[in-house]
């Protein structure tokens, strides 16, 4: 529902200098440890479920359940936004995350930390999606790129160091810890932010609440949540629970689009589908997202798995990426008036597509050093990806939308990252299977290297049993690791099928937003 010209506010005017700083680095903030959250934990689950007496595979409910109420609330920003107002929705999240994040690090049993964190990821559901449309809000026209560019920068850096950062505190100090840094960082922002924006509040309307939309929103991404999340645990849909979870949320899912199509206040804002780059953009960035997420799952899997390496080394090996998304963020925002967005994303994906057909090239006795160089490399592409996408699935759209567009976007992003994370590991792990069975029919007597493998192993020492270990142990290796280059090879074509639909898209992509009529 868009506020009619009479009932606008006069466009206020962006905010300036010092004043200008000070938000964007509250705002950045505040972004940075919602999708830090998102990582943080993982190589922390160990630890969390020695220390509260569950199985590391209950342990990952801390993820999932964080990751469920996150994705349910992202649809809702565009409603609490318009229902509240802009500032009071972002700063009541914040501090809805500050106070669940400390009570996580409190918790004394696993159901509390999972109550906890479920609500700190309904606290973080609106964050994203508001931080981006209260900055692009407070810039002015001019400066809406670079205001995008460093938005975006911090959605792509977080992600690479909650890894390192939580497994640096879980290893120094101890697991509650990656929890406890969120409250001084969380209560500064939200201090901040509405010092600054409290006189510059967004239009509020009455609305009624859309409970169908609602239930059918929360029990369909529930169900899909939980499935994706549980699915490679239980042989997917061979579980009679899977199987349920699957059909409940496509039931649901599907009865939501036909309803918040026809609804008359709906609680998400389909008809920006409407949209032909609302459209293109959103499809892009959340199948690319797939692709990207995929292999960002199965690396330091790999190389915990299979080669060795500590959580803080794979962490310090998947690192590399952020250094040149880092450095060429701004640069992508200051000219991004003056790109050709379609070409420029097309160029993040042969990025993506060729360092993924390079990661494919490697075998289980590659350097630490030769696996960074094509995550250094790749990073190139992540400013051209996730910047132009943004600025193209805004284009044209009023200010009163940014909200809604980005909390849809943001939603369609983090469910891609879902179904990128259960498939891809579900593909490796049969990939893995399959090359191991092969590979276990050339150990005969038939074969002379087999032979005299084995032969070499014995005269070393080891008895026939022993000898029949190693070469299991080098045969499960080297399976991983051909399972992990299949992994990789998928992602490549992903990218490369994308490139076309991005010239779906219409220019002129224009300004990011009318979000300067604030």
């Amino acid at each position: 529902m868009a506020a009619t010209p009479h009932d606008a506010p006069p466009p206020l005017k962006p905010l300036q200098g010092g004043a200008l700083v000070l938000l964007t680095i509250a705002v950045a903030f505040s972004t940075f440890m919602e999708v830090l959250d998102m990582t943080i934990v993982n190589v922390s689950v160990p630890h969390i479920a020695g220390s509260l007496g569950v199985s590391p595979s209950e342990g990952t409910w801390t993820i999932s359940s964080y990751a469920l109420a996150s994705a349910i609330m992202q649809p809702l920003t565009g409603w609490l936004a318009r229902r509240f107002g802009e500032v009071k929705t972002f700063v009541g999240s914040v501090l809805l995350f500050v106070v669940f994040s400390m009570l996580c690090g409190l918790a004394t049993s696993m159901p509390m930390l999972v109550i906890c964190r479920l609500m700190q990821g309904a606290g973080s559901g609106p964050m994203v999606a508001l931080s981006l449309s209260l900055l692009l809000a407070s810039y002015p026209k001019a400066k809406q790129g670079i205001a995008l560019a460093l938005w975006a920068m911090t959605v792509v850096v977080a992600p690479i160091f909650g890894p390192i950062l939580g497994g640096w505190l879980t290893d120094n100090f101890s697991w509650p810890w990656i929890f406890y840094i969120n409250v001084p960082v969380g209560a500064l922002a939200a201090i901040v932010t509405w010092v600054l924006l409290r006189k510059r509040e967004t239009t509020t309307f009455k609305m009624p609440i859309d409970v169908v939309g609602l239930v059918l929103l929360v029990v369909g991404v529930g169900a899909l949540q939980f499935m994706l999340d549980n699915g490679n645990d239980n042989d997917w849909f061979a579980s009679p629970m899977i199987l349920t979870l699957g059909i409940t949320a496509l039931v649901c899912l599907t009865f939501l689009i036909v309803w918040e199509l026809y609804a008359k206040h709906p609680v998400i804002e389909l008809s920006l589908f409407k949209g032909r780059n609302f459209t293109v953009a959103v499809v892009a960035l959340s199948l690319g997202m797939m692709a990207f997420f995929g292999i960002n799952v199965v690396f330091p899997l790999w190389l915990q798995i299979t080669l060795g390496y500590t959580a803080t080394w794979a962490g310090l090996a998947s690192a590399p990426v952020g250094v040149l998304a880092f450095l060429m963020a701004p640069v992508i925002g200051a000219n991004i008036q003056r790109l050709e967005l379609r070409a420029v994303v097309t160029f993040a994906f042969i990025v993506f597509a060729g360092t993924s057909f390079w990661f494919a090239s490697f075998d289980s006795s590659a350097s630490f050093s030769t696996l960074v160089l094509p995550r250094f490399v790749m990073g190139v592409g992540i400013a051209c990806f996730f910047i132009p996408l943004n600025q193209m699935y805004l284009s044209g759209l009023g200010a009163d939308q940014v909200a809604s567009a980005s909390g849809l976007a943001n939603f369609c992003r983090t469910l891609g990252s879902s179904v990128s994370t259960a498939a891809t590991v579900t593909l490796w792990q049969h990939r893995g299977d399959y090359h191991h069975a092969v590979l276990t029919e050339h150990i005969t007597p038939a074969v002379p290297a087999a032979n005299g493998f084995l032969q070499q192993l014995q005269h070393g020492g080891f008895s026939v049993q022993q000898s029949l270990g190693v070469v299991e142990q080098l045969i499960s290796r080297e399976a991983l690791t051909l399972a992990v280059n299949d992994v990789y090879l998928a992602c490549a074509v992903m990218f490369v099928a994308l490139i076309p639909l991005l010239w779906l898209a219409r220019p002129p992509f224009g300004n990011a937003s009318g979000a300067a009529g604030h």
